[in-house]
Parts: C-alpha cells; structure tokens; sequence
C-alpha cells in the first residue's frame, strides 16, 4: 500500500470526513470537508501509529494536518528513508 493510501486509509477512519477519503483531491482542505481539529488529533495519533513515528511538537499546527500533500510532505521529513 502506498504513502498516500495509507494516509486516506488513516483519515477514512479517523477524520470524521462528510465525504469519502478517497475522492478528496491531495491539495484539498481536510477541514472543508468536515474534519475537526479533535478530529484531527486522533489522525496525528493514527498516522504515528501507521507510520511508527513520533510527530515533532515543531509540526504541531493546523495546516500541518490541512491536507493529504501536507499530511505526506510531513512524512517525508520525519520519516527515516530507507537503505
């Protein structure tokens, strides 16, 4: 499963979305389309969980968790590569 399934997989089940995660656009407002910012922490806890990561208190913002490309240019930058 790819990055960018696994976080529409996060927040089908933890966004409390009003449409399908699948059909919202990666630049789309997560926000706009129904998720809360209490939603949103259970994704943050989600995502740390999928991923195996801790989310940095410096990525702790709302726009962090605005869209699918920011939510995947998150883990780009905290997630380990590997080798």
């Amino acid at each position: 499963m790819s990055t960018d399934e696994q976080i529409r997989e996060v927040l089908a089940q933890h966004a409390s979305l009003a449409v399908d995660a699948a059909t919202v656009g990666a630049h789309e407002n997560l926000y706009s389309c129904g998720m809360t910012s209490h939603a949103s922490v259970r994704v943050m806890l989600a995502l740390e969980d999928t991923f195996d990561v801790e989310i940095p208190d410096s990525y702790l913002r709302k726009e962090t968790f605005e869209s699918v490309e920011s939510i995947s240019e998150l883990l780009r930058a905290i997630c380990p590569v590997p080798s």
